[in-house]
């Protein structure tokens, strides 16, 4: 049989619930029935020792002494719990009894020689007995034995456990409607959990499920499932913003490239003009590669989490390897380098990704710095962080331009310098790159006289 979670629920707490209840109601049952057998007990104990004193034993007979003021007392008190007197001999035979036994006669247990408490039957009714010795200097001559009535506490135990048995039954009812409330009540948050995600579509991902009041398992399962909502949300964006900038990009040079090719097959050409053209769409293919390698780029640092476990390498080398690979155009256009590395003891940082900034902002410094002037490269330290200041005398980044450098395929004042290649992406994938290993980078410029960016890992 298939339950529904809040009847599961309902069921468990009413187990747990009745196994603790027949606990406590057995538990109950047994001590009552305890000290009923208990009081029986001690009361008997002692009727037999008082009885013992009104025996006498003349040589191997054991008699009651006074047998009819005993019989006497009887007639005139009410018992209303007597208590039945038999003595026996040392072999358990018969030698008197008290007057209230009439014709029966209590049982001898040859087990219970020595003041043991035993339940027993006396015209077809329950009785407690006890079995005492009776000695005479040192020596047992008979056994007194002592007996009283069992019908009235058993009734009472009875009672007392059909009366625990419908309590517990009628408990049992109840509790079953008030779990099945309670669990209903409980899992109230899980129904909106459940209602939320259901309304949630590709196109519907802003919606959020309401946290509980209190911060126990539901509220951390509604922070889980936010959490997880957040990441598709952001997951998808990047999917839209890959596929927005990558049609935005790409068009222009496809456009560019079908043109191209629909010229070449209109009519026969020269072959000068065919490999000119082709040299064209060649470029034009390399310009969609880099594009298209940094966009992925920029989706791998979206998704990336913070560096775990990246190898290290000395700052200076990193920058001693870039300016390397941009030995050409930096002879090119006769710049100077000025490197100054202020710092003794060798200063270690993330190798893939401190090579992702500053490629990025070396190369922009080469490309946009004026022919024959300097860039400056220094290395400090401040407290437990390294700074690194790139300075070049380039053109400059307007001032009203200086917070959207980092957006993607932004390029300040592109119109005036159409000359300079570029697509907008290489601050993005730096600003992202310094996001992953927690570094921060600033930047200022002066528009006509050179921009410095500082890197502060």
């Amino acid at each position: 049989m298939s339950l529904s979670f809040k009847n599961r629920i309902a069921l468990h707490y009413m187990i747990a619930t009745a196994i603790i209840m027949a606990v406590a109601f057995t538990a109950v049952y047994f001590v009552v029935k305890g000290v009923v057998y208990q009081n029986i007990d001690s009361d008997l104990s002692f009727e037999a020792e008082k009885h013992t004193e009104e025996i006498k034993v003349v040589g191997d007979s054991i008699k009651i002494k006074n047998k009819k003021e005993w019989e006497e007392r009887e007639h005139r008190e009410v018992q209303v719990n007597p208590v039945f007197i038999q003595i026996l001999d040392k072999n358990g035979i018969f030698m008197d009894k008290s007057p209230n036994l009439k014709e029966n006669e209590l049982e001898f247990h040859p087990q219970s020689n020595y003041g043991g408490h035993y339940n027993d039957i006396l015209n077809n009714k329950p009785i407690r007995q006890i079995q005492l010795p009776i000695e005479e200097n040192g020596k047992i001559k008979g056994f007194i034995v002592a007996a009283m009535s069992l019908e009235a506490s058993q009734m009472v135990l009875l009672n007392l456990r059909n009366i625990l048995l419908l309590v517990y039954l009628l408990l049992l009812a109840s509790l079953y409607f008030i779990s099945k409330y309670i669990a209903g009540r409980s899992i109230i948050p899980v129904k909106n959990v459940t209602e939320t995600t259901n309304r949630i579509t590709r196109n519907n991902l802003n919606e959020r499920v309401a946290l509980p009041q209190n911060k126990d398992e539901l509220f951390d399962l509604s922070s889980g499932i936010n959490d997880l909502l957040q990441r598709i949300e952001n997951a998808m964006e990047r999917e839209r913003q890959f596929t927005s900038d990558a049609s935005h990009e790409l068009r222009t040079p496809l456009a560019t490239l079908k043109g191209t090719l629909e010229v070449l097959v209109r009519k026969p050409r020269e072959r000068g003009e065919y490999e000119e053209k082709i040299k064209f769409s060649l470029t034009e293919i390399d310009r969609m590669t880099a594009t298209l390698e940094q966009l992925l780029l920029l989706a791998r640092l979206d998704t990336s989490s913070k560096a775990k476990d990246e190898s290290s390498v000395p700052l200076a080398t990193v920058i001693d390897e870039i300016l390397s690979r941009h030995k050409k155009p930096i002879s090119e256009k006769k710049l100077s380098i000025n490197f100054k590395n202020d710092i003794e003891n060798e200063t270690l940082v993330p190798q893939y990704f401190s090579n992702l900034i500053l490629e990025n902002i070396i190369s922009n410094a080469v490309k946009y710095a004026k022919d024959a002037t300097n860039i400056h490269i220094s290395i400090t330290q401040s407290n437990s962080n390294i700074i690194c200041k790139v300075r070049d005398e380039g053109i400059g980044i307007k001032k009203e331009d200086l917070d959207n450098v980092f957006n993607n395929f932004f390029r300040s004042d592109a119109l005036n310098h159409k000359n300079i290649a570029g697509n907008g992406l290489g601050l993005s994938i730096a600003k992202k790159a310094a996001d992953a290993i927690d570094a921060k980078i600033e930047v200022a410029s002066d528009f006509g006289q050179g921009t410095t960016f500082t890197i502060t890992f």
